[in-house]
């Protein structure tokens, strides 16, 4: 079978497809972890010694969460197997085997945090990787379309500072998932009852006596149970990362806005990354005051996903599409 670099449109939306049942993914395990379903199935890979439960109660999210899984699977399969047979340009096809491993990878950790009654090191990982694949199936959808194919690159005088922009965007938004991630699975949503003080204060207590003051008022007020020091800062910690996470999309959208105005290729994708951001840090703040809403904090996991995702494509446009300018050699007279 001839490989080529060429448009082929069945590649792309079968790639388009797959990008959008992993979102569908993505959204599935936030209401298992939102719902608090996660070991509404005990065991794994079967369910109760069953391939199709009854979809009642917390199994409907979990069971449920498993069969997305599954799906999305055979689709990267296929994915993956397409690429490499039909895509001449090797780093695809190293994403595509990438990818198919990934999801393998996010299968058995799922089934660990099951086994192992929801460990918080394998569910934070889980979680990540999740969001990373998800980035891994919208490059690929970006590769394999019409537009980035025929696009030729074109010198762009600030393409080098742009791309830096991008790249600590890109790590921002990431390492806050990861936060995010890691105070969902240590039970530090609601750590913070407050937003944006913590409990009156700009930062959590260090001692005892402060923590003693703040599970009296949660017990009293909330009809909460009692939060450990650890929780509160892993909370406290995501608030940070928010901020910094929003200076620093806002930042690069506004470069981008304000040097490139005729650069569609930029400015959209820069544009819909500063809605998703201001989106995302309300949705958070949200979350807080609604007491984990079901349906708030699925929305806020789900906004991150897209928010990363974005952040990608304008990355990938940013280094494929807009290259460095050339510099005459140094030492060499002007003619």
């Amino acid at each position: 079978m001839k490989r080529s670099a060429s448009y082929q449109r069945g590649l792309h939306a079968w790639a388009m497809v797959t990008a959008a049942c992993t979102f569908c993914l993505v959204i599935a395990g936030g209401l298992v972890t939102s719902t608090g379903s996660a070991l509404a199935v005990p065991d794994w890979p079967l369910s109760y010694g069953q391939l199709m439960p009854p979809m009642v109660g917390g199994v409907f999210y979990e069971h449920g969460h498993r069969m997305i899984a599954t799906v999305v699977g055979i689709l990267t399969c296929i994915l993956a197997f397409w690429v490499w047979r039909r895509d001449s340009r090797e780093w695809v096809r190293v994403l595509g085997v990438i990818a198919l491993c990934s999801i393998v990878v996010q299968g058995v950790l799922g089934g660990l945090t099951v086994l192992y009654l929801l460990p918080t090191p394998i569910s934070v990982a889980h979680a990540t990787l999740a969001q990373s694949f998800f980035s891994m199936t919208v490059i690929l959808a970006l590769a394999t379309s019409r537009t980035w194919i025929g696009q030729l690159p074109q010198a762009l005088a600030l393409a080098r500072t742009t791309r830096k922009y991008v790249i600590v965007a890109g790590a921002a938004v990431f390492m806050q998932l990861v936060l995010g991630a890691w105070m969902r699975h240590s039970d530090a949503g609601l750590a913070i009852t407050d937003f944006p003080t913590t409990y009156g204060d700009w930062l959590p207590p260090w001692g005892a006596d402060g923590l003693s003051s703040i599970n009296a008022q949660r017990a009293e007020w909330f009809q909460l149970p009692p939060v450990t020091l650890p929780q509160l800062w892993i909370h406290f910690a995501h608030r940070l990362g928010a901020i910094v996470a929003l200076g620093a999309v806002l930042t690069c959208g506004i470069h981008i806005l304000h040097r490139y105005p005729r650069e569609q290729q930029l400015r959209e994708p820069a544009l819909v990354m500063i809605i998703l951001v201001l989106a995302q840090f309300l949705f958070g703040a949200m979350t807080v005051w609604t007491g984990k809403s079901v349906q708030v904090s699925t929305t806020h996991v789900a906004t991150g996903a897209l928010l990363f995702g974005t952040v990608m494509v304008l990355l990938m446009r940013a280094f494929h599409i807009y290259r460095l300018p050339e510099e005459p050699p140094q030492g060499k007279a002007a003619t």
